[in-house]
């Protein structure tokens, strides 16, 4: 029961998106692939939840964590076998950890920990708060960024992940984030 959390081996490099809501995280992964000449894997949450939103009115709760982290590895494991060399995730089950305990105050899914932690991604490309936050039915923090922002660093901080943060306009994000996936490819 518990495989749909897991990350399916691939030889591909993976670079993940993460930070607080609103902060360029798709735009720089549509971007990314475009580059790289590979394919993105989407927020699954973001479609989750709207439907929720469309069809009951209703916010996400914690028991919406576990089928958004089941969501989000079905489509990674899928895309993963499209990548060429490298694959963009505009989220992880990390991230969802760190939503599930920002706003569930500090609770999360032993089952949505466990395989946070496990999954493992080359590097993170941590979105900085510098972009004007823009509404949406679901974006609902647009006054505790960098509450949000210090929480993201500090979970990557704590469980050692490979991370850069990613500052300024559009254009700057995307010259800092490839020269430091060059890197990775060139090893």
């Amino acid at each position: 029961m518990e495989e749909k959390y897991k990350q399916q081996p691939s030889d591909v490099i993976k670079v993940v998106l993460f930070g607080p809501e609103s902060t360029g995280k798709t735009t720089l992964s549509e971007q990314l692939a475009r580059y790289y000449n590979t394919v993105w894997v989407p927020e699954y949450a973001r479609e989750y939840l709207q439907n929720k939103w469309n069809n009951e009115r209703k916010t996400c709760e914690p028991k919406d964590l576990l089928p958004i982290a089941a969501g989000q590895m079905k489509l990674e494991n899928e895309l993963a076998k499209k990548a060429t060399d490298i694959l963009i995730c505009d989220t992880d089950l990390l991230e969802t950890k760190v939503y599930s305990e920002a706003y569930y105050v500090g609770d999360c899914d032993p089952i949505l920990e466990k395989y946070a932690l496990a999954n493992t991604y080359d590097l993170y490309l941590l979105t900085y708060i510098d972009i004007p936050w823009e509404a949406d039915d679901l974006r609902d923090k647009p006054n505790e960024r960098e509450e949000m922002f210090r929480y993201f660093k500090e979970t990557l901080e704590k469980y050692g992940r490979n991370f850069i943060t990613l500052k300024g306009n559009k254009k700057e994000r995307l010259n800092c984030a490839i020269e430091h996936i060059d890197k990775l490819l060139k090893k």
